[in-house]
């Protein structure tokens, strides 16, 4: 039997990285309360389990784990379940990590300020975010990864909560846009720092 996936089988737990780093939840700390795919119950009244756990697998996340860290690429064990009523396979990550995306949301949210607000070139973001720092000779002068963001977060794809940016807007300002939304998600006793720390911390947030 194949396994069944979309992106809507990813789910985020409350779990930050770091946390999950140090121990992996249990299988029933972060079970699904529900099947994404057939929205069956996990657990009915009066019936077998219906969510069962369905191993570890391994996922990769890119990007500094602090505004201040250099940019790390780590590797975590992720849980995945299985429904019994449509086998759907459903992976429960860290609240950071976006489906379809190595890097974390807080590393995709400082790179949207730095690039977007505080105008730094897309190589001096690449460096400051990308932990592989060797590239070929066609992304030397340039990150597409930053473009590729702006879109997703245009097209409502990564932090859907937040205002899209207007019809005609160049991708850079929509990164500011962004980061400018994300900064104000970031707790009140950030707003001393400054504004691409804040997305850091709120992206984080609004994944």
């Amino acid at each position: 039997m194949r396994e069944k996936r979309s992106d809507s089988n990813i789910l985020q737990s409350k779990v930050d990285i770091k946390s999950w780093q140090q121990q992996i939840p249990g299988v029933e700390a972060v079970r699904p309360a529900a099947c994404p795919a057939c929205q069956a119950a996990s657990r009915p009244a009066g019936k077998p389990l219906q969510i069962q756990g369905h191993g570890l697998r391994e996922r990769q996340v890119r990007g500094p784990s602090s505004a201040h860290g250099s940019p790390e690429m780590v590797e975590i064990m992720v849980r995945r379940y299985r429904c019994q009523l449509c086998s759907a396979v459903i992976t429960v990550v860290p609240r950071q990590v976006l489906a379809k995306r190595l890097y974390s949301a807080a590393a995709i949210g400082f790179a949207l300020a730095l690039w977007g607000l505080l105008r730094w070139s897309a190589c001096k973001v690449r460096q400051a975010v990308n932990p592989l720092q060797i590239v070929g000779a066609t992304a030397i002068g340039g990150w597409a990864s930053l473009r590729r963001w702006a879109r997703a977060v245009s097209a409502g794809e990564i932090f859907r909560s937040l205002h899209r940016a207007a019809p005609g807007a160049s991708h850079r300002d929509a990164a500011a846009q962004a980061a400018v939304m994300l900064a104000a998600r970031a707790c009140p006793t950030s707003r001393e720092l400054p504004v691409e720390q804040r997305a850091f911390l709120g992206a984080a947030q609004a994944a």
